[in-house]
């Protein structure tokens, strides 16, 4: 039988890798990266809220919503033409942002940008199952994992770089042109390092599209009203949530029925491996807590402190520096430890936020930054144990002509918690901060709690996975 490292040779292992990581560190960036250059794109296109809105959750939704699929049709029909298609429609996005000359070009070219990122991110996944095998694939994820953790969290300090470099006025161009150059070379070295399918032909399978639209309206219906909270003040967008259960319950049907004679978008067999399920359920908790911080804490900065969008950045580095130290760890160690190790992860992220709450608590003021480096710093530490263990173990189990499918649906799991977060965490802050008339620091201690509220509930599913894994140790 020929070992997955085979397939594509052990030389172009890492290197197919490493391009498809470093793509993944691109499309990811752009999540976070445009937060600080909001300023400006409201300054020179003259956007109004509900504009500078989608240019931010846009992306997020459209990515979102075509994981899954993207993650099937890779498994099907091979990864690496459906990574160089996504990068090439991502680069050329990336350049339509950059040049925009109105608000709705910009969301036009943010929701394409958002659409081939879903494409890109599992197939890099996909191909870690597909080259690496058993406790190999502890390094390769401890990479990817590094790079989830510190493309969220510096993002905005690159934003601010570019911004500053760029002007004001015309920075924020910047933040989307950079994407250009490293999106070619991605296209070109993607499609030479980065091996065909394993098999080396297409499989003819059917794509399933009737399962496609119903898990797509499922997660638009579950997401809009998340992304759009602050804008949609009506109280009836809250109905969509029912309605994407109801869409998502269709789902699972149609798969079920699906399943008899074809292959599904989506094997809901996956759930009954337990490590899979509650890998999911963590994966969507803890980036419930985990994205929403970085969201409050650069409005903090630059509304309420009056920072720069660099000082802001400069500000969520300790937390980067940390959680890209321990994921390279975390992805060593998975195999020898486990679970507990994910659990001892939010254990340590949950110390260092309350111990940023404590640090606000003292040092509310304009020196908040300094005080709360050393808290960030050790939160950092702890996601990087959380992040890569998680997502290595959660794909552990999971069956090679599934890998892309699965991983996308952990993915929508993590995009569906940031979302819920933001929704959550950020509703919370500007009720404080309209209670108190500017009460920054409080608005802000109050939002890390329930992101470390979050965080919690991810460390009780953690506890109930090992628990469970030692009682079938002893059956």
């Amino acid at each position: 039988m020929t070992r997955p490292a085979d397939r594509g040779g052990v030389a172009r292992r890492w290197p197919g890798v490493a391009v498809g990581i470093s793509a993944t560190f691109m499309t990811l960036l752009d999540v976070s990266i445009v937060n600080v250059a909001i300023p400006s794109v409201q300054a020179a296109l003259q956007a109004n809220a509900s504009e500078l809105q989608w240019v931010l959750s846009g992306y997020a939704l459209t990515f979102g919503l075509v994981l899954v699929p993207a993650g099937r049709f890779g498994d099907a029909h091979g990864r690496r033409g459906a990574f160089v298609v996504g990068i090439a429609v991502f680069t050329l996005a990336s350049a339509a942002a950059g040049l925009a000359w109105s608000p709705g070009a910009l969301i036009a070219a943010r929701l394409v940008q958002g659409a081939a990122a879903g494409v890109v991110s599992p197939q890099v996944y996909g191909l870690i199952q597909q080259l690496f095998t058993g406790a190999e694939r502890g390094r390769p994820f401890g990479a990817l994992g590094a790079t989830v953790g510190i493309s969220t969290a510096i993002g905005p300090l690159l934003g601010g770089m570019l911004i500053q470099l760029g002007g004001a006025q015309e920075g924020w161009r910047w933040v989307f042109y950079v994407n250009v150059p490293v999106g070619i070379a991605a296209v070109l070295l993607g499609w030479r390092l980065i091996p065909p399918n394993p098999d080396g032909r297409r499989r003819r399978q059917t794509l399933d599209p009737v399962g496609v639209l119903l898990l797509g309206l499922g997660v638009v219906l579950l997401l809009l009203p998340l992304v759009q909270q602050r804008q949609w003040q009506t109280p009836v967008k809250w109905l969509l949530v029912p309605a994407g259960v109801a869409a998502l319950a269709g789902f699972a049907a149609w798969e079920r029925r699906f399943a008899r004679r074809g292959q599904p978008v989506f094997d809901l067999s996956l759930f009954r491996v337990r490590s899979y399920t509650l890998g999911a359920v963590i994966a969507l908790l803890y980036f419930a807590g985990f994205t929403s911080i970085f969201f409050i804490f650069s409005v903090y900065l630059q509304n309420g402190l009056r920072y720069s969008a660099l000082g802001a950045g400069l500000a969520i580095t300790p937390f980067a520096v940390g959680s890209a130290l321990a994921a390279a760890l975390g992805g060593r160690i998975v195999n020898r430890f486990g679970r507990p190790l994910v659990a001892v992860g939010l254990v340590v992220v949950t110390a260092g936020l309350a111990a940023t709450v404590v640090a606000l608590h003292f040092v509310p003021g304009h020196d908040a930054p300094l005080a709360t480096a050393a808290p960030l710093l050790l939160a950092g530490l702890g996601s990087g144990l959380v992040i890569t263990p998680n997502q290595t173990l959660t794909l552990s189990e999971v069956p090679l002509p599934q890998a892309g499918s699965a991983a996308g649906m952990l993915q929508t799991a993590q995009r569906i918690g940031a979302a819920l977060g933001i929704a959550a965490v950020s509703s919370a802050f500007f009720a404080v901060l309209a209670a108190t008339r500017g009460g920054w620091s409080r608005a802000f201690r109050d939002g890390l709690l329930i992101a470390i509220g979050f965080v919690l509930i991810a460390l009780a599913a953690a506890v109930a996975d090992i628990v469970a894994g030692r009682r079938a140790g002893r059956t």
